[in-house]
């Protein structure tokens, strides 16, 4: 392996919110993992994406005014999220020239491409999980991706 492609790996992991990531290719195996130098500091509990984050009883308390509450978009009923199968830059289109897979307003099939992801130098092709109608792009063309992020919204 590439000392440059283990320092991207590194970065990669400090400038992202995951906590590690392990990655193996053929015999070689790398571990990456971030460790906090600081305690972690919450508020009350939080509402994440619907989830009930309970406070730490033992972590210090920041002032109200400066926690920060996230309320998620609830998507309609009809609405489906394709979401990142892995982490890496998202691409609409094969090439930086070519016109994007889909569009707002393209109708796609299960299986049809929608876009790219690079992950390490490889190209992967992501393709929709459901038929329906392309109504929002949630990722801008060349911004990270997170595993599990939503990348697009399909009416069902």
């Amino acid at each position: 392996m590439d000392i440059a492609l283990i320092k991207k790996i590194v970065k990669l992991v400090e400038e992202s919110n995951i906590s590690g990531l392990e990655i193996e290719e053929n015999e070689i195996k790398i571990k990456v993992t971030k460790t906090l130098s600081a305690p972690v500091q919450q508020a009350a509990p939080a509402i994440v994406h619907g989830l009930h984050i309970p406070a730490h009883t033992d972590a210090p308390v920041v002032a109200p005014e400066t926690a920060v509450a996230v309320a998620p978009e609830v998507p309609k009923a009809n609405l489906h999220e394709v979401r990142s199968p892995i982490v890496g830059t998202f691409y609409r289109s094969p090439t930086p020239d070519a016109d994007p897979f889909v569009r707002i307003g393209d109708t796609v099939a299960s299986g049809q491409v929608l876009c790219i992801i690079e992950a390490m130098k490889l190209m992967n092709e992501i393709e929709s999980d459901i038929s329906g109608k392309i109504v929002k792009i949630l990722v801008d063309n060349g911004k990270p991706v997170e595993y599990n992020q939503p990348l697009f919204l399909v009416e069902v």
